[in-house]
Parts: C-alpha cells; structure tokens; sequence
C-alpha cells in the first residue's frame, strides 16, 4: 500500500546533499521536526521546521546526550496507522504520527581511526540516533527511514517524482538497510570496547560489498567484502575475480615481508618463483627461473616499482594480474598491450591481526601468523655452524615455507626458491618433489639450503638433504626424537637451526 510523506523528522550529522532534501521536502508541503544544528541549517534555507523541543516540550539536556529520547517524538514513529488502538493513544497524548526519519549517526568509526582520546571516542557513540533509526525501520510499515546520506538521492527521486509516496518494498528495503547500519555501527563499537575486555565473541561487519562473477567454480557464487581502494589503485585489465583476490593475497602477504628488491609468483596460493637481488629485473628473471611453467598464468607481485627493463621481460609471459608500489609510465603502457592483463598499484600493506574461516556449523578465529624467525633467534644444533651465505638463504627459505601449504618445504639458494612443494600428506615426499623440481629446471642443489614448516619426526628428510647436496636446514624442533635427526646432519656435515616455531598452513 503506498503510503504519502506528510511528517517528517531530520537530524542528521553529516549536512552535505540536505539542502535538496528539505527544499523538496517544503515544496511537497511537508512539516518537518528537527534538532540543533540540523534544525539552524534548514532554518538558514529559508524552511520552516519545527523544534523538536516544542513537540516535545522539554529541553535538550545533558549536554544534548538527550534530546529526542521522548514518547512524542517516538510514539509518532512507532505508531501503528491501522490500529484503532494506537491512534486513539496518539490523539488522547498529542503525538503526530511522523511518516519520514531522515537521521544518521555520529562517526564513531571516523573517531576511532583519527586516534582521538577514549573520552572523545564515547562521546561518538550515539544513542538517540541509532534507537530513532531502530523505531523507524521496526515500523516500516508507516514509516520511511532514511539512514545514510549515500540515499539521498534515492529519497529525492521519491519527492520529485513519485509526490512523496512510497509503497511497502522500497519502505522495507530502506528498513533493511537502516538495520545494517545500526548492527555495524554497535558491532564496531563493540570491538572497540572488546580490545579491552576480550569476550570470546565473534562479530564481523563489512558494508563494502564487491560481487563476483562467481566464486572458485563458476557455479559457485561470490562475493568479496571489504574496501580494496584503500589497498590497489586499478590501473587495467579485467574484473578482479574469486581466485584472483586469493592468490594476490597470497602474493602481496608474501613479497611484504622482504626488504630487498623480490619478485613473487603465486599459483594456487602458493610460489612457484620467488627471488631477491640488487635490481627488481634481476629479481623477476630469477622468480621466473624457479618454475617458468607453473608461472603461466599465475599472479606477480613485486616490492619495487615496474621500470621499462622489467616490463620489457614481463610482457612475454601471461600472467592474471600484476601488483607492484608503482609502474613507469612507459612500462604501464607495455604492461597495459595485453587488455585483460590486471594491473594494480599496490598503495599500502595491510596486516590482518586476526583470521578466520567457516567450517562445520560455526567459524575458527585465531590470531594471524605473524612470526618470522631471523638469525639471531636460531639455535645451532649440530657441530658445523651456518656460514653467512647459508644464513641468509635460511632467512629466505623460512619466509618461502612459512607461505605454503603444509606439509611445506623450501630450497632456497642465494635468495632464490629453487625448489619447493605443498600439501603434501608426507614431508619426505613433500621433500624429494622439491628436489625433483630443482633438478627438472636445471637448479645444481650443492650449497643449496632447506627450510621445513614443521619438525622431522624422523631422520630421513636430513639424509635425504645430504644426499641430494644440501648443507644447511632450518626445521622448528620439538620432536622426542630431535636427537636422531641431530645426529644424522653431524655425520652428514650438515647445519642444522632450530627455529622454535612452527608455520602449519592449512
């Protein structure tokens, strides 16, 4: 049923685009309550608006930490046209039944982010507005509410080109969306307050919402949440899809944790080309040398600007997409010849604190794989110490490993991943893949180092390594036969560190 706007009550925050909106709202004849500095701001266009102090016939107090907390103001909200009952009460009490909320709310996310005082922080969450946002969708049947400054325009197209009416769907999808707004809105403030407090809850809200053509399969959907302008600037190619986003994660998480010019090349998740050096055209020649095969068609990401010289090598490959800080004016226009090649600036790094993900009937949350294990905290267990050269390459290959799926192992030899593999049910075969791998790209593993993602419950991966040339292994520890394996790299004249954590991926 569509239902005419003859009442209407706006406070809001954020005046921007409200000039429209009252001057249609005036010319449709419409009375209009309002607070404050809203009420000053429609008064100056020249509109005339009603206080809400005089309907309600009682002051703002507190500061204005109350001010439309009134049965007045939410009697005419909340009331139902079509009970007898209810407009009887409205009548008996002088409640004018109020049939547009035009009302936002203050920015207490904004307030967080600017890193104000926890003082100012509280005095962001807002009450009044969220309870009146509440009333006026609960009663959508009567009442349009409108939440967000991003629907003015929609509101506007109801006054000029509907004369105000609205039926019961458009009034039930804006009610919809109110409702989203005020579970976001308590869910942040929640999550501020739990920084503290740390109940053992799970809340999530994310309003940017970026369809998908469809999820891992095409016969999946999907959809990405969250703001990737605040992370890539698009500079061409196609639409970003499900498996894309995956993969530059992958990508972005991995080669952000170097400091030297280094290339990655992702596939599924996982490098097949991984390499640093003094110059990011020397470092992508040596990425693509890892596995040239498996790189077609995978994901790069780099940690320096694209020049000329290395767009120059790129372009022969296909490749999904590319991510790097910047590009060279003539490297993007190289880069951009083939049309569905994604290019993305990459503005800034992000680091998750925390991960999830569903399974069963609920959801796992744990706190994000931060660790990263360098020289000074290894512990030398065997006879024969790591020279620097072979340090280094541990470094390396504990970062290569720490990205792959487990059972993972690494082969690293001057800062370059010579081999590797994942998702191995056993780690000795996830080990002799990697051998095979170097070997099958022409890789010579003598001097070659290895990194594991988790302990060798037995000695045959380190007399594997021997045997295949490899003098120096980085392994977490922490199995009851540590010893055997110990043993095994002193008779083979091999280094062995202990790193004492364990990067388990699954």
């Amino acid at each position: 049923m569509e239902k005419r706007i003859n009442t209407a009550l706006i406070s809001v925050y954020y005046k921007d685009g409200l000039d429209n909106i009252a001057k249609a709202l005036n010319r449709l004849g419409v009375k209009i309550y309002s607070t404050g500095g809203t009420q000053r701001y429609i008064e100056e266009l020249g509109i005339p608006v009603t206080a809400v102090e005089e309907l309600t016939s009682y002051p703002s107090i507190l500061g204005g930490r109350v001010k439309t907390l009134h049965p007045k103001v939410f009697g005419g909200i909340l009331g139902r046209r079509n009970s007898a009952e209810d407009c009887r009460e409205m009548k008996q009490y002088d409640i004018p039944a109020i049939d547009l909320v035009v009302v936002d709310l203050y920015p207490f996310e904004d307030t967080v982010a600017g890193g104000a005082s926890h003082e100012d922080v509280i005095e962001k969450i807002d009450i009044g507005g969220v309870s009146l946002i509440r009333a006026a969708a609960k009663n959508f049947a009567d009442t349009l509410v409108i939440a967000t400054r991003d629907d003015y325009e929609g509101l506007l197209r109801i006054l000029t080109e509907n004369n105000g009416k609205t039926d019961r769907t458009t009034r039930m999808r804006y009610a919809a969306k109110a409702f989203s707004i005020t579970s976001h809105y308590d869910t942040r403030i929640f999550q501020y307050f739990n920084e503290e407090v740390r109940l053992p809850v799970f809340t999530y809200s994310e309003h940017n919402a970026m369809i998908l053509r469809y999820g891992e399969n095409p016969h999946q959907q999907g959809t990405f949440f969250g703001n990737l302008n605040e992370i890539f600037d698009v500079l061409g190619g196609k639409e970003l899809s499900y498996n894309n986003l995956v993969d530059i994660d992958s990508a972005v998480q991995l080669v952000g944790e170097f400091t030297e010019p280094t290339v990655a090349i992702i596939k599924h998740t996982n490098s097949c080309g991984l390499a640093s050096r003094g110059e990011i055209a020397e470092a992508y020649q040596a990425a693509l040398a890892c596995d040239p095969t498996s790189a077609f068609g995978g994901i790069i990401a780099v940690n320096r600007p694209v020049d000329t010289a290395t767009a120059d090598l790129m372009n022969s490959l296909f490749f999904e997409a590319l991510i790097a800080p910047a590009f060279d004016p003539k490297a993007l226009e190289t880069l951009r010849s083939k049309k569905n090649r994604i290019l993305l600036r990459w503005k800034k790094q992000v680091t998750v604190p925390v991960s999830f993900k569903s399974v069963l009937n609920g959801v796992l949350v744990q706190s994000a794989d931060l660790n990263t294990e360098k020289r000074d905290t290894f512990k030398v267990v065997t006879n024969k110490r790591p020279t620097e050269a072979e340090l280094s390459d541990l470094e390396f290959a504990i970062v290569a490993v720490k990205h792959l799926k487990s059972n993972g192992i690494a082969l690293a030899k001057n800062k370059q991943l010579i081999g590797s593999n994942s998702g191995q049910t056993s780690r000795v075969d996830a080990l002799q893949y990697a051998i095979t791998r170097a070997k099958t790209h022409g890789f010579d593993l003598r001097g070659a180092v290895m990194a594991s993602d988790a302990f060798f419950p037995f000695p045959d991966c380190v007399n594997i390594s021997a045997a295949a040339g490899i003098t120096a292994i980085a392994q977490p520890g922490g199995s009851i036969r540590d010893q055997e394996s110990i043993d095994a790299a002193n008779a083979a004249g091999i280094a062995m560190v202990f790193t004492g954590v364990r990067h388990f991926r699954h």
